[in-house]
């Protein structure tokens, strides 16, 4: 039996997702995409893992500068998800506009999201058309207040709390 792709991609639209935006910067230029492949793998030491489509320029920047930052977004952020998901053609800079701040590595972090992670990579491992990134973390903050952005079956979505 052979796998159908959108068979797939319709079995995974029916895993909710956190959205988190990934920034790098390298020889002056920075860029970032939406990405919800992320996972937090160990405490100590401090690593996440991401996974970036390897034809993207933020794919190039991380493998460049070898560092990235990922700003985890809060709910009234869905349009930032959007442009950084290249779904406004007509935007050429992302950042245009946007309010960023730095940590340790320089790559840019967006104000306003819930917590913020500052990484530098470890390890790469090709995994089909993307790059599997582990990166240590070397610097985060973090915010107790707000809710977190939701992606579910093509759509936003907000937390409600059961009980």
């Amino acid at each position: 039996m052979t796998l159908d792709s959108e068979n797939l991609r319709s079995a995974m639209r029916a895993w909710p997702a956190g959205v988190a935006v990934v920034t790098a910067t390298h020889a002056g230029q920075k860029h970032g995409m939406t990405v919800n492949s992320f996972t937090s793998i160990s405490l100590e030491p401090a690593l996440i893992t991401i996974s970036l489509k390897q034809s993207t320029r933020t794919h190039e920047m991380v493998m460049a500068s070898r560092a990235f930052g990922l700003t985890i977004l809060s709910a009234g952020q869905s349009k930032l998800s959007d442009i950084f998901a290249g779904r406004f053609a007509e935007i050429v800079d992302r950042f245009a506009g946007l309010e960023t701040e730095t940590l340790v590595t320089g790559s840019p972090l967006i104000v306003g999201g819930l917590a913020w992670l500052d990484c530098r990579v470890v390890e790469t491992f090709d995994a089909g058309m993307n790059t599997l990134f582990i990166a240590e973390v070397v610097a985060v903050r973090g915010s107790d207040e707000g809710e977190p952005l939701i992606y579910h079956n093509r759509k936003y979505w907000q937390l409600s709390q059961l009980s």
